[in-house]
């Protein structure tokens, strides 16, 4: 799907908006000139700035362009597949992954998106375990996530 550069600016002048009204409610820290909405402000503003930009060239261009158009994949019975696949994938994991566990979810997701994507079997299986194991070590170990174990609770490393 293209969408004419003044729809997406518009959306990211929301987004840098609604950003910019929230840390507005962020406490100040006495005596310090930053506090912690400093860095969500700037990147609100840079949001705001870039959208602007996009609205205006946007709006000059739509003329040239539509203010929405289909891609091909969309004719694609295969691409469309996946990408419902991936939005589903993200509901998929929002409503199992506490009972199931982060490693099971992700192993499930990413065999499923792999096989629509037309990736061997074989190569699907390995990698997809491979990926959740290493993303699961990632976030667990190292940054400290708790992600859920769920059947998997009594192996917990």
């Amino acid at each position: 799907m293209k969408l004419n550069d003044a729809v997406f600016g518009g959306l990211l002048v929301a987004l840098g908006a609604l950003v910019l009204g929230a840390v507005q409610g962020y406490p100040r820290i006495p005596g310090q000139p930053v506090g912690p909405a400093l860095f969500p402000g700037l990147i609100a503003a840079g949001l705001c700035l870039c959208g602007l930009i996009l609205v205006v060239r946007g709006w000059r261009q739509r003329h040239e362009q539509r203010w929405f158009a289909w891609d091909d994949w969309v004719r694609s019975p295969r691409h469309v597949l996946a990408f419902a696949l991936a939005v589903g994938s993200v509901l998929f994991y929002i409503l199992v992954s506490e009972r199931l566990g982060f490693l099971p979810s992700a192993t499930l997701i990413l065999l499923a998106l792999f096989l629509v994507l037309r990736v061997p079997p074989g190569r699907a299986v390995l990698v997809a375990v491979l990926a959740a194991l290493l993303v699961h070590l990632a976030f667990y170990k190292l940054l400290r996530v708790p992600l859920p174990w769920g059947v998997l609770k009594g192996i917990a490393w």
